[in-house]
């Protein structure tokens, strides 16, 4: 029971913390609100990890994919390689939708497993990963995220960066758009930089 009533708590915060992370264009309040995560028996300060996975649960909501992108009626969000979230990605999106789409969370071994995916979060570790599954991605409408330092230079979508300690992100607006994805401006705003760069990581 109480491991429910922590999933349930925490999925409530994440769509709240979220939600009021894009009104008031303050991510700090990210951790503001997590705090209460506390009582539902949680650390009383989100790690990283946690942020991060609500964030990339969060991201479906405002990121729109070109017609007939899939052909299953699931939103999956796809962890390629080694995963670092404890379980706090399965939380998140335990039983949610997006859009009226169930969400699930899938476990790839490498970048041949990315059909399907609408959501791929990569390691920073996974030096080799990240390049093998930019390279697949380009031919597919997925939104790439990672904490691989220069991942936005490499042809990344969105990379997690650290601020004052605080999780932010940043887009590179060339890559979404090369994907045909689109990002709501109110997602934009929450970014701390946004940039358009080539395919040789060059600014245009």
């Amino acid at each position: 029971m109480d491991q429910v009533r922590s999933r349930q708590s925490l999925r409530r915060l994440t769509s709240a913390v979220f939600l009021r992370c894009l009104a008031v264009v303050l991510c700090p309040a990210l951790f503001t609100l997590f705090a209460a995560l506390a009582a539902s028996g949680q650390s009383p300060r989100p790690t990283d990890l946690q942020v991060k996975a609500a964030y990339l649960y969060n991201f479906g909501k405002f990121v729109r994919w070109p017609e007939g992108s899939f052909a299953e009626p699931v939103f999956t969000v796809c962890v390629l390689g080694g995963d670092p979230f404890e379980g706090a990605l399965d939380q998140v999106t335990n039983g949610q939708t997006i859009n009226g789409v169930p969400v699930k969370v899938a476990r790839i071994a490498s970048s041949g497993g990315i059909n399907g995916c609408r959501v791929l979060f990569i390691k920073g570790t996974e030096g080799n990963l990240v390049r093998s599954a930019l390279v697949a991605a380009r031919k597919t409408s997925v939104l790439t995220v990672s904490d691989a330092p220069e991942f936005l230079r490499q042809g990344g979508m969105i990379q997690f960066v650290l601020v004052q300690d605080h999780v932010r992100f940043e887009v590179n607006l060339n890559a979404v758009r090369e994907g045909g994805l689109q990002l709501s401006a109110e997602l934009l705003k929450v970014a701390t930089k946004v940039v358009a760069l080539n395919s040789s990581g060059v600014p245009q």
